[in-house]
């Protein structure tokens, strides 16, 4: 977009209709969900997609390099064949993390408006409509989910909670602990109120969702200090709340109560996303990662000794500054001890006014093509393996979407498996039992067993 051509007026200033389009992590997901839900109370209704729609939101995530340059792509597309547009706003942490430079670059962009601050959207619409900036990226103290609404009845049996926010880690590759703020812990009471409204709408499994998820922390109804494995005994008390999951982890944060849940509470699933990041020590410490590749190691034995069908899943990034050769075989050494069943691997991206982007010795693209190719290669191997061991298994999956042929049905195993199956005598939200029958690198295929759970 040409920052210099002259703003176009939105096609409404009071907008009927909106669209939210997320970006990125679950947790932009459910702040989407939740942007949905407050502005469904204003009198809004949600447009199919942003065709037609009187407001669009753009929800961004700057994790990855190219983000801000996406997001203005996405912003020049919005402008219509008759030269109308929406009213056009920039959530998320792009907004965070670029404020009113957004409007500088993109003038047709109405509101800007921040993760820690977008309980305060209808005041912004309503600046927009008197004429006035609306630019919102304060971190206030007060939490956001006080302002929020109640929630509303899910279309779908899955659905994520936010039970903490922000960052005190300070990886040096990373932004989160300046676009999303300090770590704070929602309340017990307040996630306990959200999880049983889910549940009561047709929820059957949550996702608890925080940067830092584990570090949750708080105090029960009586008083008495909680970590997470108390709130998710807690939430397991919720009888037609069939399964619990959470991420992202970390590993300083993985306690001997929340290793123990896992091997003794039924509803907390065998899956545990648990990023390590790189399997070289002096790589950890310039990353800011305040473990070690034995220190990690140690965890995942503790965890697999509670729970020893748990599936594992990580996050690599290679090609960090200075990493050499010999360090990334690390990287791939830890790969071929744990055996993840799944994982996210990334070349390093140079985030602004992050630490690592000043780091001398940036690895060239061609030598982290190479790295990621081989790393993927062997994660790829083990995922293929773990599914392959499934077979034969008989488990329950929860039915959450249509297959792509008629009568077909898609589901999760207890390991986040993707499972096919045909029934279409069933429907989305049942939980099934199965037998697994066959394996590819990214779905499973299975038959009714005799028995059907409820």
């Amino acid at each position: 977009m040409n920052r210099n051509d002259a703003p176009q007026t939105p096609t409404k200033t009071s907008p009927a209709t909106f669209h939210v389009k997320s970006f990125g992590c679950q947790m932009n997901v459910y702040d989407g969900e939740r942007m949905a839900e407050m502005l469904g109370t204003q009198g809004m209704t949600a447009a199919a997609d942003g065709t037609d729609a009187d407001l669009v939101i753009l929800n961004t995530c700057h994790i990855r390099e190219k983000a801000v340059d996406k997001v203005y792509s996405d912003i020049g597309r919005l402008t219509r064949e008759d030269g109308t547009r929406p009213m056009i706003a920039v959530a998320g942490c792009v907004a965070q993390a670029e404020g009113s430079e957004i409007q500088r670059r993109a003038r047709n962009v109405d509101i800007v408006v921040g993760p820690q601050a977008y309980h305060r959207l209808p005041d912004l619409i309503d600046k927009v409509g008197r004429g006035e900036e609306a630019v919102d990226t304060d971190m206030p103290l007060a939490s956001k989910f006080g302002a929020l609404p109640a929630r509303t009845k899910q279309a779908r049996p899955t659905a994520f909670l936010t039970i903490m926010e922000g960052c005190d880690k300070f990886c040096t590759y990373c932004v989160v602990p300046y676009t999303r703020g300090a770590e704070i812990s929602r309340s017990w009471s307040a996630i306990l109120d959200e999880a049983r409204a889910l549940v009561d709408g047709g929820v059957r499994e949550i996702t608890l969702l925080g940067q830092n998820v584990n570090a949750w922390t708080g105090e029960d109804d009586k008083g008495r200090a909680q970590g997470m494995d108390g709130l998710a005994r807690e939430l397991a008390k919720i009888s037609d709340l069939k399964r619990i999951r959470y991420t992202t982890s970390h590993p300083n944060d993985m306690s001997d109560g929340l290793i123990a849940a896992h091997g003794d509470e039924p509803k907390l699933m065998p899956f545990l996303h648990l990023p390590v990041q790189s399997g070289n020590n002096r790589i950890l410490k310039a990353m800011n990662r305040s473990h070690s590749a034995e220190s990690y190691l140690r965890i995942i034995k503790r965890v697999r000794e509670a729970r020893p069908d748990i599936a594992l899943s990580g996050d690599f990034i290679v090609g960090f500054p200075g990493e050499t050769d010999a360090e990334f075989e690390d990287t791939l050494k830890i790969v071929e001890q744990v055996r993840y069943a799944q994982c996210y691997s990334f070349k390093y991206s140079p985030r602004p006014g992050t630490p690592a982007a000043d780091m001398d010795h940036q690895i060239p693209a061609e030598v982290m093509d190479d790295r990621l190719a081989r790393l993927q290669a062997l994660i790829n191997r083990h995922q293929v393996e773990f599914n392959s061991a499934t077979v034969g298994r008989t488990t329950d999956i929860l039915l959450e979407r249509k297959g792509r042929y008629p009568g077909q049905l898609i589901g999760k195993s207890p390991w986040l498996q993707s499972v096919v199956v045909t029934a279409p005598e069933l429907s989305i939200g049942d939980m099934v039992e199965v037998d697994i029958i066959s394996a590819g690198p990214n779905s499973l295929a299975g038959e009714l067993s005799r028995r059907k759970a409820a």
